[in-house]
């Protein structure tokens, strides 16, 4: 009689199947095993100790029919269901961005600068998507008060689920609403991870990007500024007197960043922040 198959054994299997698919070797593994953890809720742990076990009832369908997913390219955080922001699980589904580390640069922008009055903090953000923003600065700063904007109401239905998972929902409040249309509220922050991918770039991006992801969240017209010009333009009127516009926008823009706020009524820049590799990706801007 053949010994049923292990759990590391399916997994094995699952990291061949994901390299013939183009996935690169190491992250083909990684991907393979998450998986196998989230159909058994396992941890990392749990699956080195237990992995030469047989699998359980049912996992071999579970695991199929994930695995299939990521082989035919899906993002492996929306085979998961979630992404970690800010040390934060955020649900994650394809009606929104996948959160990325390099937005992190906004919270961490946000929190410096909203220090000296977080206790009396408004909040505007803009393009919320899943709400990683809203529920990480919430959830920084407890006596903030967070306002979540995003075009679409499935990505809202999703930020609003996050917010209740990570206790923030009394004090972030949702709306669906183009950029900061209708919202007459003084900001002392207004922050946004808005879409600032070029139209033309559309076939360069990976399959899991460009096929996968909301094109809403990703694509801004011809050159990816579209949205950003409307956001910085809209700004200082909704912020209160040395108030600040911090926003992500992609590689290569810093030069027509710097233009865009220079030549807007109302903003000047007070930075530009890098990411690790030391790649500018957040402007700050100050109402003046």
């Amino acid at each position: 009689m053949l010994k049923p198959p292990t759990v590391r054994e399916h997994v094995a299997d699952g990291c061949q199947r994901l390299r013939e698919a183009g996935i690169p070797a190491d992250q083909a593994g990684l991907d393979a095993r998450l998986i196998a953890q989230s159909v058994l809720g396992w941890t990392t742990e749990r699956l080195l100790t237990s992995g030469s076990e047989p699998v359980p009832k049912d996992f071999a369908r579970h695991y199929g029919a994930r695995l299939g997913r990521r082989v035919g390219r899906e993002p492996l955080a929306y085979v998961l269901g979630q992404k970690e922001f800010w040390g934060l699980a955020m649900e994650v589904s394809p009606a929104v961005l996948i959160p990325r580390p390099e937005t992190e640069l906004i919270v961490e922008a946000a929190l410096e600068l909203g220090a000296e009055t977080a206790s009396s903090l408004t909040i505007a953000d803009v393009c919320t998507g899943s709400g990683c923003i809203a529920v990480a600065l919430a959830h920084e700063r407890p006596s903030a008060r967070v306002i979540a904007t995003d075009i679409s109401k499935a990505a809202l239905a999703i930020a609003r689920r996050n917010a209740v998972r990570h206790g923030v929902a009394d004090r972030v409040q949702f709306s669906c609403a183009n950029l900061l249309d209708g919202v007459t509220d003084p900001f002392d922050l207004i922050v946004c991870n808005p879409p600032y991918v070029a139209e033309r770039d559309r076939p360069a991006l990976q399959p899991e990007v460009r096929d996968h992801e909301p094109g809403i969240a990703l694509f801004s017209g011809p050159d990816g500024l579209d949205v950003i010009g409307r956001l910085i333009a809209q700004a200082p009127a909704r912020l209160v007197s040395g108030g600040h516009l911090l926003f992500e926008f992609g590689f290569g823009q810093d030069q027509v960043i710097e233009d865009l706020i220079a030549r807007a009524s109302g903003l000047r820049l007070v930075e530009l922040r890098r990411d690790l590799q030391g790649i500018a990706r957040t402007a700050v801007a100050e109402r003046a």
